[in-house]
């Protein structure tokens, strides 16, 4: 003797696809939500993680782009200076630097320096295209880090906000068809109780 097993429905889970007297049009259209949000869950949450690494990537390659370092000479010595109170540099000193920019012009800024740096000692200063002294661009190492880690956290919320709009719009449908049923059932139930003698 064969049968189904209990609580599961015959064909499988792709019943929804094949010919059947008990498939209704909801059952069809319910199918391919079901597809949809699928394949829309994997490649998009795939795309928004994609795109969100690439943004955050093309942002620091900018900034990189806008920078440029020169070399700056000191002005005083740095123990005169006054002291980085927070940040990663804590236990520099702010200083006044000079330097020459490729067009031969005189630039002044204050940079970051250790204590010990003398008056006429150089260091290493980033700058913009309007030669005004800027912090140290975002290695590429760091970007990428940074990019990944975007990507990480997009692609799963983005398959998730999916994933339940979906689900959202599959219990719509569930509730529609419940409707038909009862629906039908007000239709046909008295017919039914009328052929089971009345113990329907």
């Amino acid at each position: 003797m064969t049968g189904t097993t209990p609580g599961r429905v015959a064909g499988g889970p792709f019943w929804r696809w094949r010919r059947n007297p008990l498939r209704r049009h909801s059952d069809v259209v319910e199918a391919w939500v079901v597809l949809a949000v699928w394949t829309v869950t994997l490649v998009g949450g795939l795309l928004a993680g994609w795109w969100a690494g690439a943004t955050v990537d093309h942002t620091f390659a900018e900034r990189r782009a806008a920078l440029h370092v020169v070399s700056a000479e000191l002005t005083e010595n740095a123990k005169s200076g006054t002291p980085v109170v927070a940040g990663y540099d804590v236990g520099k000193v702010w200083v006044t630097v000079r330097w020459t920019a490729s067009d031969g012009s005189a630039h002044s800024g204050s940079a970051k320096a250790v204590p010990t740096a003398t008056a006429g000692s150089r260091l290493q200063v980033w700058v913009d295209r309007g030669e005004r002294v800027a912090a140290a661009p975002t290695s590429r190492s760091e970007a990428t880090l940074d990019a990944v880690a975007a990507a990480a956290l997009v692609a799963p919320l983005a398959a998730t906000a999916v994933w339940g709009a979906g689900w959202g719009l599959r219990g719509r449908l569930m509730r529609r068809r419940l409707a038909e049923w009862d629906a039908e059932w007000r239709e046909i139930g008295p017919q039914w109780r009328n052929f089971s003698g009345g113990k329907g």
